[in-house]
Order: structure tokens, then sequence, then C-alpha cells
């Protein structure tokens, strides 16, 4: 498939493009110059990992999502709930990395973590062998123990690769190998075997020159359809949103904060996003970074006036007091509750809830026994 935008697509896209390249440099501006910016690009990482999940038509509440990052979940993670903690950690992990990472060979092999076993393909791994006594002089090889033995082995050869990929004992290009080769689904019941990610992921970013040679934003919509396209990996089709936050990133067009692209997405129809037509497509993933960085904006506005009047609360206190630490925990994240105050401040969950009544935010629980605090 072809991705390239000629004179006709390009005159098409031209009123998207301009509205979503505006928003994008008015969002960065501001997220770079608010002093509630750092807090606002940590709330996007939750609220984005959301995003994703509604976009893959699952529902996780961002409430839960704070939870179960906090290690304070109420109940039971769902699966759902587990995926957006990945997205999240995600998000955390090419955030914390220089900005063209994530779409380097060896960054892909960390967030895909695709390696595997395969012949003469890696360097021989340094893992200690698991070995099996049985009573049997010749063993049991094909027993169902020595399979669960043989995936031990493999998930330890995998993880000492991306050790060595990360200390640079072995380049990321040797690292990398087909899938259908991975010992890690004996059974074949996780994969297809003919859904070679690797080589998905090969023609994935083949696309990049292409990119590269168009402006930002436009280039980072186009790698966002062929990701939606190629559909590199099966069981981690979200991360085309946050190399696309990366990508945009990485070309300096928002370079302030991880953009929230499925904080945006979600805002457009489905049949938008997954129209036939490509024209209408594309024009759907600009709008999306358009409504995205309109949400952005709105949530620097309200962000700066809850800072504004937790700083009337606390101006002439004493040096040392906890007040504007809380604030900028507050700031943070979508809600706090008392012991992840406490937990924060080390302080206990008694001077946890003086200190909540002293700062004046909003209880959004409703509840009792277990309440939470945020900003409205």
């Amino acid at each position: 498939m072809r991705y390239d935008i000629d004179g006709a697509m390009l005159q098409t896209l031209l009123s998207p493009l301009a509205a979503a390249e505006d928003g994008l440099a008015r969002l960065d501006e501001r997220v770079l110059r608010s002093p509630v910016g750092e807090g606002f690009a940590e709330r996007s990482h939750f609220f984005d990992a959301a995003g994703a999940l509604w976009v893959a038509g699952e529902l996780v509440h961002v409430e839960d999502l704070v939870l179960h990052d906090a290690h304070m979940d109420s109940r039971a993670p769902s699966h759902e709930l587990t995926i957006a903690h990945s997205v999240l950690r995600t998000r955390r992990r090419i955030w914390t990395g220089e900005p063209s990472w994530a779409l380097s060979g060896s960054g892909l092999a960390t967030l895909t973590a695709t390696m595997g076993e395969g012949e003469g393909t890696v360097q021989e791994s340094k893992s200690p062998a698991v070995v099996v006594e049985t009573d049997d002089e010749e063993g049991d090889e094909d027993g169902p123990l020595a399979a669960e033995m043989a995936e031990i082995d493999a998930l330890l050869a995998r993880s000492q690769k991306l050790i060595d990929v990360h200390t640079g004992k072995v380049p990321a290009a040797e690292t990398t190998v087909s899938p259908a080769k991975r010992t890690d689904d004996p059974l074949g019941l996780l994969g297809d075997e003919e859904w070679d990610e690797e080589q998905r992921l090969a023609e994935w970013r083949s696309v990049l020159p292409l990119a590269d040679s168009l402006p930002p934003v436009l280039g980072a919509v186009i790698l966002f359809e062929a990701w939606d396209r190629i559909e590199p990996l099966r069981r981690q089709h979200w991360l085309g949103g946050l190399l696309v936050a990366s990508y945009l990133r990485a070309r300096g067009k928002v370079a302030s904060h991880l953009f929230s692209y499925y904080g945006g997405l979600k805002l457009v129809r489905h049949e938008r996003r997954r129209a036939r037509d490509r024209a209408t497509r594309l024009q759907a993933f600009l709008e999306a970074m358009h409504l995205g960085a309109a949400a952005g904006l709105k949530e620097i506005d309200r962000l700066s006036l809850a800072r504004t009047q937790m700083e009337l609360r606390y101006r002439g206190r004493r040096s040392n007091s906890s007040l504007p630490d809380l604030a900028d925990f507050i700031l943070s994240r979508p809600m706090v509750s008392a012991a992840m105050i406490a937990r924060h401040l080390r302080i206990t969950p008694r001077g946890a809830l003086n200190l909540v009544n002293e700062i004046g935010i909003r209880e959004i629980t409703g509840r009792g026994r277990y309440r939470a605090w945020g900003i409205i």
C-alpha cells in the first residue's frame, strides 16, 4: 500500500492540517510556559491511557487507573485495567527517553518486546540453564513440565538479551527475530505463525522517510495511518498512538510534553476513523489532533485556575509548609486519596485529611468510607 500524498489529496487536507498545526503549536507554547505544565504532562499519561482503551472499545475509569498505579486498588484489577496500566507505563518510558528513542531500533525492541529465540540471530545468552531431574534415565523431553521449563528458559534468554541491548553489548538489529520462532506460545494458541511482527514492523518503519519529508503533523498522521493499516503488533496495537506522540516530540512540534493523541481520537466518530475512503480517514486523524489540542488548552486553563485558588490558601504560610507540595501533587493526578497523599508527603492519613481541608479541594466520590479529591 502506498502512503504518499498527491496534490489533490493535499488540497483536501489543507484546512484540517492548518487547524491541527495551529492547535498543537498553541498547546505546546502554553504547556512550556505554564506553571502547571509539569502537572498537566503527568495527568496526560492517565487520560491518554484510558483513551487508548476507549478507542479499542473498552471502558477503563481513570480513577481506577490512578489507584492501580498507586497500588491501592479498591478491587481486583480487570484485564482492561491491566492493559491501560501498560499504556501508562509505556508513555512514561517514552517520555523519560530521548525524543527520538522510541522510533529507533533499540527503542522499538524495548517497547515491543519482540526479542525471542532464533538460530544464528543473537549472541548466546549468559542466563543460567534450568536443569530438570527426572526418574526416567532418558527423561521426559516431551512432557508438560519440560514444556513449561522451556518457556522459562526462553523468558530468561529474552530478558538477558533485552538487558544486553540496554547496556550496548548487543546491537538492537541483532536481537529482533521473527515472532514465528518465539517459544512463549509453544501451542500456537495466542498467535498466528503467518503474522510476522518483525516484517510488519520493518514495513512500518519504511514509512518513516516519507513522513520525515512532510510537515511534522502530516508526517505523524501518515505514520498512524500506516500503523493502523499494517497492524504490526497484535497485542500492542495501542502503541501506534504513543509512537505518533513521540514522533511529534522528535520533530519538535510538541516538545513540552507527550501529546495525548488518543484523548483527541476518542472524540472523533468511529465511522470516520475507520472509513474506507483514505481522505476521510486522514481528515479524522487530523481532527483528532486538533480536538486533542483544544481539550489540552481547556485543561491548562482549568488547572491554572485551580492552582491560583490553592495558592490563596497557603500564601503567607511558613516556609516548611506541606501545602505547596500537596498542590503540586493534586495537579499531577486526576484524583488523590488520603492514603496517596500520606505516602507522597510522608505524613499520617490524619495529617493528610487536615491538609486537604486546608487547601480546599472538592471531594469527588460522594462516599463516606472511601473518599477521594480532585480538580473538577
